[in-house]
């Protein structure tokens, strides 16, 4: 049996040695539940991973740890594993997966629990370290404090022969980096094999988004249901990424980059184990449904671990006001004015109100939705008590006494907890990074040997223009005739990948799409900081707008409180685009 220390080698973990064929079967605590069995049934596979948390996730998890500390990890999981224990057995499928979330020892164990249940014998490992909450100093309220671990200790427990490897907070691409580590033994200074690994884990870690869910040209490919991806890892760290046969969806060139921005920032993409450098990424199709990625450079990784923590920030309430035909901004106007002087007859103001004003309506519109407009209030406050009843109360006593026609989406509550999520730098050396092997050996993961402060790279030289010697002629048109994007949330930060689909299109972009251009055409950004990032081998410009979700997705700062939407609505503004890229 292997020591667990990287790059000893055993034999690999799949049938052939020169590939590795991991799958993904969630990209979220709560995504479809069948997806387990149609990887392991749908073709062959060495390695099959499921990513169930994100930031909101670890705040609803330690919530559960609160109400019973034997709580704590993703159930679902459990339950997916009552018949895909046994495919996964019978073909030779090992699990990696980041379900334990809180308490990765009780998944463990209840998985070995099931096994017996189920009679089908599996050793099952799990990584621990990551959960740093009893070391304290983290300030008041805070409910969960998790490192995110690299690989290192998921490779450890397949070395040693695990059939199932539970892990809690790690990061979403270490479930395949780990994985790859094993298989090809190796060390931590194969940087460039360790980066390519993690691009790949990138590209699989949201599941069906790699195969054209959520993306922008959606119209070209049959989404009813889209099968989830894989990828055949080589032994450099270059990757073919696919699907299933007869699955649906599609993998190409457009869908992988689409993934490949989600969720970054700069040309550095920094983890535990190495910092991919995603200006190095290629991307060719390599036949139907078949997308290579080569050319990926690492470095090494920062001398700190990303450290989320998630606190309850206090108690927020909504209403939704309707407001229909004529005279849209007085009806706004009385009813707020109506608001404040119920609060100052309370005594009792929300320490935060906000309202904004969705102009939804149409005008001589032939349906009475379309001819209505949204006025949402949304107030927060420590104390529960001045967003519950002050609020609520107040809003549907006016049910008779404000504008025509009033009339609010749904009758308000008490109003709701909320959560805040920060994220801090810890020393990689100070997170007890542990693989708990099948036998119960705990063998201690150090480190990378070296590591490198995080710095922001130059912009590279930008293409020529699209025609320096002359103006040519444009129409005013939708962004997103030309270029696809697509958005996301890092705490209260959205980042915005925008790509073009032809090299034409990308010199025009690359210099029309400046951080001034963005401001304008999404006016919410333009009071915050907003910082470009240019990748010429994705044809891609990536937008971090910092502040635009204030205090992370738990606090539900705006109306898209994790910025999904962010990269439709700039490609649905109007730009004076040349007529030849139209």
């Amino acid at each position: 049996m292997s020591d667990g220390s990287p790059g000893s080698r055993i034999r690999p973990i799949g049938a052939d040695p020169a590939t590795l064929r991991v799958g993904n079967a969630s990209g979220f605590y709560g995504d479809r539940f069948d997806a387990l069995r149609e990887m392991l049934t749908g073709g062959p596979l060495d390695v099959l991973t499921g990513d169930y948390l994100a930031e909101l996730t670890m705040l609803i998890l330690g919530r559960d740890r609160l109400k019973d500390p034997a709580r704590g990890y993703a159930k679902t999981f459990l339950r997916q594993l009552e018949d895909g224990l046994g495919l996964a057995a019978e073909r030779g499928v090992r699990i990696v997966t980041n379900a334990g979330g809180l308490n990765p020892a009780g998944l463990a164990d209840a998985v070995r629990e099931l096994a017996d249940k189920v009679g089908v014998p599996v050793r099952v490992a799990h990584v621990a370290g990551d959960d740093l909450l009893a070391r304290g100093g983290w300030g008041e309220g805070v409910l969960t404090a998790n490192a995110y671990l690299g690989g290192g200790g998921i490779a450890a427990c397949l070395r040693a022969g695990a059939d199932v490897v539970v892990t809690g907070r790690v990061t979403d691409a270490a479930l395949v980096s780990g994985a790859a580590q094993a298989h090809f033994g190796w060390r931590p200074q194969d940087l460039d094999q360790l980066a390519g690994a993690v691009v790949a884990g990138h590209v699989l870690e949201c599941g069906t988004q790699a195969t054209g869910g959520n993306y922008s040209f959606f119209g070209a490919h049959d989404l009813l249901r889209p099968g989830f991806p894989l990828s055949e890892i080589s032994a450099d760290g270059s990757a073919v990424i696919t699907k299933h046969p007869g699955t649906g969806g599609a993998v190409t060139t457009g869908t992988v980059t689409a993934q490949l921005l989600y969720e970054t920032a700069g040309a550095r993409y920094a983890g535990p184990d190495v910092t991919a450098r995603l200006d190095t990424v290629r991307i060719a199709q390599d036949g139907p449904d078949r997308v290579r990625i080569d050319g990926v450079r690492g470095e090494a990784p920062p001398p700190t671990l990303k450290t989320g923590l998630t606190r309850l920030g206090g108690w927020r309430n909504e209403v939704t006001f309707v407001l229909t035909g004529l005279d849209v901004p007085a009806k706004a106007e009385l009813v707020r004015a109506q608001m404040d002087a119920a609060f100052d007859a309370a005594g009792r103001r929300p320490a935060e109100v906000r309202w904004t004003l969705a102009r939804t309506d149409r005008e001589d519109a032939g349906v009475q939705e379309e001819a209505s407009a949204l006025l949402r209030l949304v107030v927060r406050d420590a104390d529960q008590d001045a967003v519950g009843r002050v609020v609520s109360g107040a809003a549907i006593e006016l049910a008779l006494a404000s504008y025509p026609g009033f009339h609010v989406t749904a009758p308000p509550g008490k109003g709701t907890p909320y959560g805040v999520f920060e994220a801090v730098a810890v020393d990689a050396a100070e997170v007890p990074h542990t693989a708990v092997l099948p036998d119960g050996t705990r063998t201690g993961i150090q480190p990378a040997p070296e590591s490198r402060q995080l710095e922001r790279l130059a912009d590279p030289p930008l293409p020529e223009p699209l025609d320096a010697a002359a103006a040519l002629p444009t129409r005013r048109a939708p962004l997103g005739l030309v270029a696809g994007a697509r958005s996301g949330d890092k705490g209260g930060s959205a980042n915005v990948g925008v790509w073009a689909r032809t090299e034409a299109v990308w010199r025009w972009l690359a210099h029309e799409l400046t951080v001034e251009r963005f401001r304008q055409l999404l006016p919410e950004t333009a009071e915050l900081p907003v910082d470009r990032h240019v990748l010429p081998n994705l044809r891609a410009l990536n937008f971090v707008v910092d502040g635009l979700l204030g205090e992370g997705v738990a606090a539900q700062a705006r109306f898209d409180p994790q910025a999904k939407a962010v990269g439709e609505w700039l490609r649905a503004r109007h730009m004076d685009i040349p007529e030849v890229l139209l």
